[in-house]
């Protein structure tokens, strides 16, 4: 009698545990169901990006008006440029919306003596001074859009610069990538493909001969550099295989540099011009090479970046351009 009796205290404990860990599995279920809408929103970025991927400032710019009070966040203002905000938040800027622009994409053929910086504490002329007084004249009943350079161009460099307010387009041109085990020409072209206009600086830029294939790159900037003097076959071989160079600040490291090409393109009695392939933007590599060998750059300019080629550009003016 007494064992009945315990088998059945054990049977009903056992039946009210199994009843507990149901109702607490389907809590749990339900609460992990409640979740699932949650975690399919879109992910949060900080407002200052938010802003600047609506393509109405940069980065720095959204961040400084964020600072200093000027953006509100769904009616209220904020001042951490990291406050989490969705795309399709209400933002404001002094009472104003700021919404979605559409995205421009233009080049650049530029001159030598203008900084890439939206303003300049030295007040030097800007790309971005250039950049709104040829918009003026293309488009002159339309206000001038928000929008920053790609990457940079150093003041005494001339050549293709590339101008957006999709900033996923233009980080993603200024990130190097590689073709996963691809070889040959970078999309069918090679260097015969690329034409220079003609230069308004002085000297004259000579014309490509031959055609030497290009690495497989998708990410390649290619520069045409005159010198002083005329680099040995071994030295422009020591550019293609790197080295170290001096750091530009007293005391920092010194820092790997290398070319994917270095190629005599002309030359004359006392300089020649070169073609340097590179496939990453470190800060004033070239003339830091070249420097490192002994080398004066007289002029350096641009011809292509990425998918984009000079062409007949012009020397400081600009032409709107699709993405690709």
């Amino acid at each position: 009698m007494y064992k009945e009796g315990g088998a059945r205290l054990l049977r009903l404990r056992s039946a009210q545990a199994l009843a507990g860990m149901t109702i607490q599995m389907s809590f749990n279920n339900k609460s992990n169901w409640n979740k699932r809408p949650q975690a399919a929103k879109e992910k949060a970025h900080g407002v200052a990006r938010v802003i600047s991927k609506r393509g109405f400032c940069s980065r720095s710019q959204a961040e400084n008006l964020v600072r200093e009070g000027h953006v509100s966040l769904r009616g209220k203002i904020v001042r951490d440029p990291d406050t989490p905000a969705y795309e399709n938040d209400d933002i404001t800027v002094d009472g104003k919306p700021v919404k979605a622009s559409e995205f421009v994409y233009f080049m650049m053929n530029k001159p030598r003596g203008y900084v890439t910086t939206a303003s300049d504490e030295k007040r030097r002329a800007t790309v971005m001074d250039l950049f709104r007084e040829q918009y003026a004249k293309m488009f002159p009943d339309k206000p001038v859009p928000h929008i920053s350079p790609v990457g940079r161009l150093d003041a005494a460099s001339e050549g293709i610069l590339l101008f957006t307010n999709d900033t996923a387009w233009a980080n993603d041109l200024t990130e190097p990538q590689k073709k996963n085990g691809d070889s040959g020409t970078e999309a069918g072209m090679t260097n015969k493909d690329v034409i220079l206009s003609p230069s308004t600086s002085s000297g004259t830029l000579p014309n490509r001969v031959g055609e030497p294939a290009e690495p497989s790159y998708t990410h390649l900037k290619i520069y045409r550099v005159q010198v002083a003097g005329k680099p040995s076959d071994a030295e422009l071989q020591q550019m293609e295989k790197g080295f170290n160079v001096p750091p530009r600040v007293f005391g920092e490291p010194e820092e790997f540099m290398h070319a994917e090409r270095a190629t005599i393109h002309s030359s004359g009695e006392k300089n020649c011009w070169l073609e340097i392939t590179l496939d990453e933007g470190k800060n004033r590599e070239i003339r830091r090479m070249l420097a490192k060998l002994g080398y004066e750059v007289l002029r350096l300019v641009r011809i292509k970046f990425c998918n984009y080629e000079l062409g007949d550009l012009k020397q400081g003016e600009i032409t709107e351009i699709k993405p690709r």
